[in-house]
């Protein structure tokens, strides 16, 4: 839920008029306030109105929940911070793409006549924001461009001044088949002179017509059907995640790096930590690799860095965003000072941040950010391996497959034998700007070490 202070943080970045003031429109309407769509995170432009909280003539006091906005990021609760009456809703649940800036309601002091805004419309708030203009230009566009010219009319066929009728082809004026062939062809609907004749000279003979209508049948058949589906509207925050990975891929010159890691002893650890753990927590394979993580970072801080305008930061905390898919597309919710945690903290921490990213409840500062990301996709026993798309304007991410066993050859004084061992396959994605080929490579050693000697992770 979002704060009152960073909601009044977001008020001040934006300028947008929230506090109560005197205003009065060309028309005649009591004093009262325009509450405009707010710029919930920075990277947000536009929102869709969710559910009302409040309708018209309700009371609100400071820290109620007055609607609910989807951003370009998540579904958050806008608590309003000022006291007053609800007059008049100007936007309706389920209106989309709405400018920041644009007027979504109108608010009255306590006393003042709510009825008087029946007829209030967003004309007398001040009007639409320039933000929807590009829509409205690129369809006039559209409606402007010329048509294409029409084909010439193909010209009608001379009559002939011998018969004043139409000219015919001699095919279809004297089919050269026999009366049997032709009566066939007109009950099967097949033209006769688009039938390769194979008897005497060419004539087209019944035996013709029945291949013809038998290789009509099987086109038929083997044409495909027409084309069924379903438009499914993009949100806001889809179409943000579809911009920053193109961005993403176009500017950021990706190279990567995979190896086999064996995580026999790891899981060994994890089992027996969870043993006694006697309810306190349970981890997961992934809690483990986010330390993982967090230490070859720390070991090779060249890649816990991101590409600036002119210059690399590097970072000396390691916060790690950990991919989540949500019913409205994939969040990172980060994971902080990662470093410094003990797994247990870690296993909360994940816990926490993933159930409030699925119900659309997190705050700005726990998604944007983080200094190197993580995808796990081995909870799907289909996916061997991934390569991932940067999480900009980070540097690197690591993407996991599923735990498969290998057979492991061994040399004993008895001889050989062969050992199962439980490995998955990672895959460092690096920006080369920020991170050398040999950088990249290193840090994917130090997670190895790490991972297959998981007692270090305890220290």
């Amino acid at each position: 839920m979002f704060t009152a202070v960073l909601r009044r943080r977001a008020l001040q970045s934006t300028n947008l008029p929230f506090q109560f003031a005197r205003c009065y429109a060309a028309k005649s309407y009591p004093p009262h306030s325009i509450v405009s769509m707010p710029a919930l995170s920075p990277t947000m432009t536009s929102g869709n109105i969710g559910q009302w909280q409040k309708k018209a003539g309700d009371a609100i006091v400071p820290g109620d929940v007055l609607v609910e906005i989807e951003t370009d990021k998540a579904q958050m609760d806008f608590e309003f911070q000022e006291e007053g009456v609800l007059a008049k809703i100007l936007k309706d649940s389920g209106s989309k793409d709405i400018a920041v800036g644009n007027p979504i309601a109108v608010m009255i002091e306590e006393g003042e006549d709510a009825s008087a805004f029946a007829d209030f419309t967003i004309e007398d708030a001040g009007g639409q924001a320039a933000a929807e203009a590009p829509k409205e230009q690129a369809s006039e566009s559209k409606e402007s461009t010329p048509a294409a010219p029409k084909p010439a009319p193909t010209p009608a066929a001379e009559e002939s001044a011998s018969s004043g009728g139409k000219l015919q082809s001699a095919l279809d004026r004297e089919p050269n088949a026999s009366p049997a062939a032709q009566r066939l062809a007109k009950s099967n609907g097949v033209k006769i002179s688009s039938v390769k004749g194979t008897g005497s000279g060419g004539r087209i003979t019944e035996e013709d017509v029945k291949k013809a209508s038998s290789g009509a049948a099987t086109s038929a058949a083997a044409a495909p059907a027409a084309a069924s589906y379903t438009d499914i509207e993009t949100t806001s925050m889809r179409k943000v995640i579809g911009s920053r990975l193109q961005e993403s891929w176009n500017q950021s010159p990706h190279f990567f790096v995979a190896s086999s890691v064996s995580v026999t002893k790891l899981l060994k650890l994890r089992q027996s930590l969870n043993s006694t753990a006697d309810g306190q927590y349970k981890l997961s394979v992934n809690d483990l690799l986010i330390k993982a993580c967090a230490v070859a970072c720390k070991k090779v801080p060249a890649v816990n860095s991101s590409w600036r305008d002119g210059y690399i930061r590097q970072f000396n905390n390691v916060d790690i965003s950990v991919a989540v898919s949500t019913p409205v597309g994939l969040m990172t919710p980060i994971v902080k000072n990662a470093e410094g945690l003990g797994l247990a903290s870690i296993s909360a921490a994940v816990k926490d941040l993933g159930k409030r990213a699925r119900d659309g409840k997190l705050k700005p500062e726990e998604y944007q950010g983080g200094t190197f990301t993580i995808s796990n996709m081995g909870m799907n026993s289909a996916i061997d391996r991934f390569t991932a798309i940067i999480n900009p304007p980070q540097a690197g991410i690591l993407a996991v497959g599923t735990t498969k066993k290998v057979a492991i050859p061994v040399e004993t004084e008895e001889g050989s034998s062969i050992e199962w061992d439980d490995q998955i396959v990672v895959t460092g994605s690096f920006d080369h700007r920020v991170v050398d080929g040999a950088v990249g490579g290193e840090w994917i050693r130090e997670f190895k070490k790490v991972v297959e000697n998981p007692l270090e992770l305890l220290l």
